[in-house]
């Protein structure tokens, strides 16, 4: 028998996409053929849908690690690489995902739904893409960016109009059993039932849904006897029904007190708030319409109870049904007061008024907000350090080759126009400083270079160099340039030290000839 699970953790991750191609069309007798290198394919999406075949998270317990395909690398000849392949994971219909903190990203509800939980990342540019008027025959192609990686919480609750809940061998199973086509274990001890089972009631001509609820126990709000896991299946329903045992064996229940325990758990359980009524506001479990079944009035014992307690949850305000599984004694009545509930339900989400659409006054965006990006000052080891934060940055930075000097400086280029030169220079960096461009689990460090000039224009080295580059030579690493600016420094104290003895020893700077009015040496 298959196993049922109820909450897995999975761990998803987007397809990488494939990298840009670096070619040059060569034919003969076609001269200046020009760059024909294809782009890189996008990776693949991993997608969550809700399947009417699925009843349970059982195949993602056993393989939590789910990845979609990498898309193709970009050929010659302008062929771009095929996209990676989309992993589609089926759901069962009520599958909610979480993150780990508790934040509600969908709730999957009908059949085909879908989400995308970890989008593929994007396919390289080949070096035909990148031409232009003055990069005619660019000698780099940018790379595929990783796809998003995602862990999240799924976690299944039952669909349904109804749910019966009490007590372990109450007998809800039974009676699910008895008014619906449904066939759950049955037995005669407690926790038979470990697993919810769902079945379809009609009941004229209202059909509607009922979820078997495994047996609670005190203390399951607070996850005794897999309590929190049982009462997750009751936040969906409309309704509940309270099936009370009137034929319990031990000597110290009854259905009164059984039921006062049952409700303090549903108290004390908190609904989620992606199950808000069409209003916005969320119904705790004991608000919602209740009824109470008497069950197993066919027992000794059972009738005589189901009297005895009557009177006083009649007092209570609630409708009681005396009813039995085994004879279905009273099973149409209860039926039939379930579709009254369930009609009254519906009818309430369908008056309920629809959203009105708000006309939105956007206001046109400043310098500021097109900029795309955030430079945060930090300190680290004592050093300043400039952080560039932004989706654009931070995917260009994932798209550079740099291993090849005119893939850097076309990233040079993106940036200078992009803004962060001119902000950099604003925040009073300096030479030398260290910037970084990203998160801190993927960032790029490089050492600032202001007075390198930015343009495709000045371009004239061969393919995959730039001269800009080669003028600092072997691009001095940041403690060469930390020690050339110290040495700077040690100069000008120097000189600063002869202008204040030659200024103490009588002699005036501001004469351009005041060396020569000097005495000789022996005079």
């Amino acid at each position: 028998m298959a196993a049922f699970i109820d909450r897995v953790v999975l761990h998803v991750s987007g397809g990488t996409g494939g990298h840009g191609c670096v070619s040059i069309k060569r034919e003969k007798f076609k001269p200046l053929g020009g760059p024909d290198g294809g782009s890189g394919g996008s990776g693949g999406d991993v997608i969550l849908r809700v399947d009417a075949q699925t009843t349970t998270l059982l195949s993602y317990h056993h393989s939590p690690h789910r990845h979609a395909g990498n898309g193709e690398g970009g050929k010659g000849d302008l062929r771009p690489g095929k996209n990676g392949e989309t992993l589609t994971l089926p759901v069962p219909e009520g599958t909610v995902v979480k993150t780990r903190s508790g934040e509600i990203l969908a709730d999957l509800i009908g059949d085909g739904t879908e989400y995308i939980i970890a989008a593929g990342g994007f396919g390289g540019l080949g070096n035909a893409g990148l031409a232009s008027q003055r990069r005619k025959a660019p000698g780099f192609a940018l790379l595929g960016t990783p796809g998003e990686a995602a862990e999240v919480v799924l976690e299944l609750k039952s669909v349904a109009d109804v749910a019966l809940v009490g007590y372990p061998s109450a007998g809800k199973s039974s009676l699910i059993a008895a008014l619906s086509a449904a066939r759950p274990k049955i037995a005669d001890y407690p926790f038979t039932t470990l697993v919810p089972n769902l079945g379809v009631v009609q009941a004229g001509e209202v059909r509607y849904t009922v979820a078997d609820v495994p047996g609670l126990i005190p203390g399951a709000s607070e996850g005794r006897g897999l309590g929190l896991e049982f009462l997750r299946h009751v936040e969906r329903c409309a309704a509940l029904v309270h099936v009370l045992d009137c034929a319990a064996l031990e000597a110290d229940r009854d259905p009164v007190t059984d039921l006062d325990i049952i409700q303090g758990e549903l108290d004390a359980y908190e609904v989620d708030s992606s199950f808000a009524g069409a209003d916005g506001q969320i119904i705790p479990l004991n608000e919602r319409p209740r009824l109470i079944a008497l069950n197993k009035v066919d027992m000794p014992d059972g009738r005589d109870m189901a009297e005895f307690v009557r009177p006083e949850l009649e007092k209570r305000g609630y409708r009681v049904f005396e009813v039995s599984a085994m004879t279905r004694e009273g099973l149409r009545e209860l039926s039939f007061a379930m579709a009254d509930l369930v009609t009254e339900a519906r009818a309430k989400i369908e008056a309920a008024p629809l959203p009105v659409a708000v006309d939105v006054v956007r206001p046109r965006a400043t310098k500021a907000s097109k900029a795309g990006f955030v430079i945060r000052e930090e300190e680290h080891n004592l050093e300043v350090l400039y952080r560039v934060m932004g989706e654009k940055p931070e995917r260009w930075i994932q798209q550079t080759d740099f291993r090849n000097d005119e893939a850097v400086g076309y990233l040079a280029d993106r940036l200078a126009k992009l803004g962060v030169e001119n902000q950099l220079f604003k925040l009073g960096a300096r030479p030398g400083d260290a910037v970084v461009i990203g998160s801190e689990v993927d960032a790029v460090v490089f050492d600032w270079e202001p007075t390198m000039a930015a343009g495709a224009e000045l371009l004239g080295s061969r393919r995959g160099q730039d001269e800009r580059l080669a003028e600092y030579g072997a691009r001095p690493s940041r403690d060469e340039k930390k020690a050339a600016h110290e040495a700077r420094k040690g100069a000008k104290a120097a000189a600063r030290e002869d202008l204040e003895a030659e200024r103490k020893a009588g002699i005036w700077t501001e004469s351009v000839n005041y060396k020569h009015q000097l005495p000789k040496s022996g005079e």
